[in-house]
């Protein structure tokens, strides 16, 4: 089964995310484990973390950078159960009374408060190896198959995501420059939306020129959704984010907003965007098909929880 890709009405565009989220879902019941000897409280903590809930952006990148690259629909599937599979955990972790000790995601209670911390810490411990084992069982070359692993490995890890926890945590009530702000999220963020979009190239061993023009889209709509984040943190209120709202001046985090000013971060926010979207030009000029990527990063660029 190939992913087409053609230029959608606003409507026709919405009508492809509720479809392809409904997509992932359906992929991720699968994905999870089922039978007696997971049966009770860790596999229940593991569907509450995975299933329901979220914006699934990550996997609505991975679902359009496959049709760009013209991946199957069932390569686009392991890879957008991966990169959800990681988010996910993270969230788990990233709640915990060690961490960022919050009570409330996606509008329902964390993770933790729901099953207690062990449960919870072993529900984002079970994720992660899930997210390697849907990658390997992509239909894709062994080749393929080991890239793509070797790829959710650099951006989850130290050099990636947990690394950038890793400098926030240290960071918490200093001062921070905006190059060093910028490089935590580029880990910390930025990294999961850029496995994300080059999961399908690098399953399908495309040319290396197209998965470089797919990271040059990714990395700068990685940090703007970052920018955004800290704007809606610092303006809109709890029920609108279905988490706590204000938590990162409340606990003396540097942010964007803190750094350049509501406005400012806004600014950048769009300049980042548009830098996102100008480096489609490389694979639209190559005869691939963008406009949901384009569309994936302006409604990205333009969200309000």
């Amino acid at each position: 089964m190939r992913l087409t890709s053609c230029t959608d009405s606003p409507s026709d565009f919405a009508a492809w995310c509720d479809a392809h989220r409904a997509r992932v879902e359906s992929a991720l019941v699968r994905a999870l484990p089922a039978g007696e000897l997971f049966a009770g409280r860790l596999l229940e903590a593991m569907r509450y973390g995975a299933l329901g809930g979220g914006k699934r952006l990550r996997a609505l990148l991975a679902y359009a950078s496959a049709e760009a690259v013209g991946a199957s629909a069932e390569v686009a599937d392991h890879a957008a159960v991966a990169v959800e599979l990681i988010h996910a955990y993270s969230l788990i972790h990233d709640d915990l009374p060690c961490m960022d000790d919050d009570a409330l995601r996606r509008g329902k209670p964390t993770n933790h408060v729901v099953f207690g911390e062990a449960t919870a810490m072993l529900a984002g411990d079970a994720m992660q190896p899930l997210a390697f084992a849907a990658l390997t069982a992509m239909p894709a070359s062994a080749v393929g198959r080991i890239r793509a692993v070797a790829e959710l490995a650099q951006a989850s890890g130290a050099a990636g995501m947990a690394g950038g926890q890793a400098i926030d945590l240290a960071n918490v009530g200093r001062a921070m420059t905006l190059d060093a702000l910028t490089e935590m999220h580029r880990l910390k963020t930025g990294a999961m939306f850029e496995a994300a979009v080059v999961l399908p190239a690098i399953a399908i061993e495309a040319e290396a020129s197209t998965i470089a023009a797919l990271r040059a889209f990714a990395q700068p709509l990685g940090l703007a959704f970052q920018v955004i984040d800290d704007v809606l943190d610092a303006t809109a209120d709890t029920a609108t984010l279905g988490k706590t709202a204000g938590k990162d001046a409340a606990d003396d985090k540097p942010t964007f907003v803190s750094l350049l000013g509501i406005d400012g971060a806004r600014a950048e926010a769009a300049r980042l965007t548009d830098a996102a979207i100008a480096a489609l030009a490389a694979l639209s000029s190559a005869g691939r098909s963008v406009d949901r990527l384009a569309a994936l990063a302006r409604t990205m660029g333009a969200r309000t929880h």
